[in-house]
């Protein structure tokens, strides 16, 4: 999913420009390119989640969400 070796606190945004830490992990698949089972994951403060998970879904991309 994510470096399990960095702390939860050290985790940023996957947003272009944001530095905000991470409280969400975006996990995302796409079809074409990637196997069924590998997971690729953004990082998400709560200010950038929905627009970040919605962005995939639209594609249908989108996995799930989980908070880290």
């Amino acid at each position: 999913m994510f470096p399990t070796d960095v702390p939860a606190d050290q985790l940023i945004c996957s947003a272009k420009g944001c530095q905000q830490p991470a409280s969400y992990a975006v996990l995302w698949n796409n079809p074409k390119v990637h196997t069924p089972e590998r997971e690729k994951t953004w990082l998400a403060c709560e200010q950038h989640r929905e627009w970040l998970s919605d962005f995939l879904d639209r594609r249908g991309f989108l996995l799930r969400v989980d908070e880290v």
